[in-house]
């Protein structure tokens, strides 16, 4: 089953567990936020809005806020002394799919736990791996002295 919602003004197309970027929307990480403009839903029967299907929503779960690459405007009047620079960064929210549900149905898919890092301990016990001690730095080598120029030497 697919579904095709907008959301800040572009279409996407979309199945169950895909990883998508759109513009920011609010919800804070880890939240199962519902998507209600949704287009097209596929399957077996597809089912085409007018502009919309009724009673349709795309459940996601919020992985990221972040900002998009940046993008600079530059701008030159030739001949003019005249130049302009402007840059900006998109914001951005990566969404997982995580259903997609028909007849006004709620999520039933609650956000994944996260993966907690397991400490290994030492073998012998007598040191924890965080307190081992770090080599110390390698100095840089020395310079040559500088090579004396002809002015110099007489």
């Amino acid at each position: 089953m697919f579904a095709v919602i907008k959301t800040g003004g572009r279409q996407y197309r979309v199945v169950p567990d895909d990883v998508l970027e759109i513009g920011k929307i609010a919800g804070d990480v880890g939240t199962i936020v519902q998507l209600g403009e949704v287009l097209v839903v596929g399957g077996d029967t597809p089912v085409l809005g007018t502009p919309t299907v009724a009673g349709a929503s795309v459940a996601a779960e919020v992985l990221d806020h972040k900002r998009g690459p940046k993008v600079i405007a530059f701008k030159k009047r030739r001949r003019k002394n005249s130049r302009r620079k402007r840059g900006y960064r998109d914001e951005i929210t990566v969404l997982r799919v995580t259903e997609i549900l028909t007849d006004n149905n709620k999520p039933s898919i609650g956000p994944r736990p996260k993966k907690e890092k397991v400490e290994v301990a030492a073998a012998d016990g007598d040191e924890a791996p965080a307190a081992r001690k770090k080599a110390p730095a390698k100095k840089a080598p020395a310079r040559k002295a500088a090579a004396k120029s002809k002015s110099e030497k007489k």
